[in-house]
């Protein structure tokens, strides 16, 4: 009887192929992981970047100029803020029933509340340290939504007592619901009359 040999003779295509099929598919499976993980950083990357523009950019702008008007009281200072907000090119539609706004000077920071009645055509709120809109240009409806081509004027009765003086910086900050706040910063004129224009 003859010996059986252990021999390496005996290896044929047919192993080889099975091998050679085997590392294929693990080079599939490893590519197609690597690949799905790149499209979803890519993705995520595209999310962070359209939110942060969102975010960055203010929705609003100041149309014209801001007008600081005298306190009919004492007439040394201004009591009433007025100016006026569009769209910017591109911006989103602003819920002016969510917009808060802070006015800080040199001694004074404070929140403006909106006032009870939103819009009331050309009439400054009556409850100092509120805001309303007090005109709409360009609004096909009443709603307290600008969009585009609409035109909001804006009136603020600032705080008793904290009223703009004489060549006195203030900042307005507008912060809308969602997007970057619009800053309104001027000074107030050297004489005051009974309509300024603040710079």
């Amino acid at each position: 009887m003859k010996k059986m040999m252990n021999r390496d003779e005996a290896f044929t295509g047919l192993e080889a192929a099975i091998v050679l099929i085997a590392f294929v598919v693990v080079a599939a499976v490893f590519s197609y992981v690597v690949l799905g993980a790149g499209f979803f950083t890519t993705q995520k990357s595209q999310e962070v970047v359209y939110t942060g523009v969102a975010q960055a950019s203010s929705s609003a702008e100041i149309i014209g100029d801001v007008y600081g008007l005298q306190n009919a009281t004492t007439a040394t200072n201004i009591d009433r803020i007025r100016f006026t907000l569009g769209l910017a090119a591109g911006g989103s539609p602003i819920d002016f029933s969510k917009v808060t706004m802070t006015w800080s000077d040199e001694s004074n920071v404070y929140i403006v509340d909106l006032d009870d009645t939103w819009y009331q055509a050309n009439t400054f709120p009556t409850v100092d340290g509120r805001w309303r809109v007090i005109d709409i240009q360009n609004g096909l409806t009443t709603d307290a939504l600008l969009e585009n081509q609409e035109q909001f004027t804006i009136g603020v009765f600032l705080s008793e007592g904290k009223h703009l003086t004489a060549n006195e910086k203030f900042n307005l900050e507008i912060k809308p619901s969602s997007g970057a706040a619009l800053g309104i910063k001027r000074t107030g004129p050297s004489k005051i009359a009974a309509v300024n224009l603040l710079y």
